[in-house]
């Protein structure tokens, strides 16, 4: 996904997810159908996200996230240890749902 946010959006996003918590863990099996189906409804849903990788080498980290932005078609907004924070826009957004909309200021 070729999405480009401007800085300004990116630290906005990075100031929202700072309260999430991941709501997809992706542990030694990596990106199975099943995970990749709920990548996809958390982004449908939330639009911005926090996916745990419970790997332990950082080269795997990075590689599975580079794995998960592809197949998930979002974008990766800041990487903290084992915590990635994605985001995919939604056109059609649930406000109540959306960490983007429930968290502007």
């Amino acid at each position: 996904m070729n999405m480009s946010l401007s800085n300004e959006q990116k630290k906005h996003f990075r100031t929202i997810g700072h309260h999430l918590k991941p709501v997809v863990i992706i542990a030694e099996g990596g990106l199975s159908a099943g995970v990749l189906a709920e990548l996809d409804r958390a982004l449908t849903d939330h639009e911005l996200i926090k996916v745990q990788l419970r790997l332990s080498e950082r080269e795997e980290r990075r590689a599975l996230i580079d794995e998960l932005c592809h197949g998930g078609n979002c974008q990766l907004i800041q990487v903290i240890g084992k915590i990635a924070l994605v985001y995919r826009k939604n056109p059609k957004a649930n406000k109540q749902l959306s960490n983007i909309h429930r968290h502007s200021f």
